[in-house]
C-alpha cells in the first residue's frame, strides 16, 4: 500500500472528512513520526510496532563492482520492531 491508496482507503471510511483534510492528517502523523526520528526520539504504536533510531559505526566496505576498499561514514538508521498485535497477525493468530 501506498501513501496514496490509504489516504484513499480512510477518506472512503470517513465520508464526513473531505480527501484533503485526510491527507493533511496523514501527512501531519508521518510528519511527527520522522521529527521524533530526527530528534532520537522512539516512537511507539501500541499493537503496531516501534520505530527508533540505531547508530552504526564508521567501517570499510567493499565496492561490488571492483572490489577496492570504501570508507563507509557513521551514520543513523531508523529501525522497527513489529509489536505483538502485528505479529500474531502476520502468523494467522488474530
Amino acid at each position: 500500500m501506498i501513501r496514496s491508496e490509504l489516504i484513499q482507503k480512510i477518506a472512503d471510511e470517513n465520508p464526513h472528512l473531505t480527501q484533503r483534510h485526510v491527507e493533511r492528517i496523514v501527512n501531519t502523523v508521518f510528519e511527527e513520526i520522522i521529527e521524533a526520528l530526527a530528534k532520537g526520539d522512539r516512537v511507539e504504536l501500541r499493537g503496531f510496532g516501534a520505530f527508533s533510531v540505531k547508530a552504526r559505526d564508521a567501517r570499510v566496505g567493499r565496492n561490488p563492482r571492483t572490489g577496492e576498499a570504501v570508507k563507509v561514514d557513521d551514520k543513523k538508521v531508523p529501525f522497527f520492531k513489529t509489536g505483538k498485535l502485528l505479529r500474531d497477525r502476520l502468523n494467522g493468530k488474530g
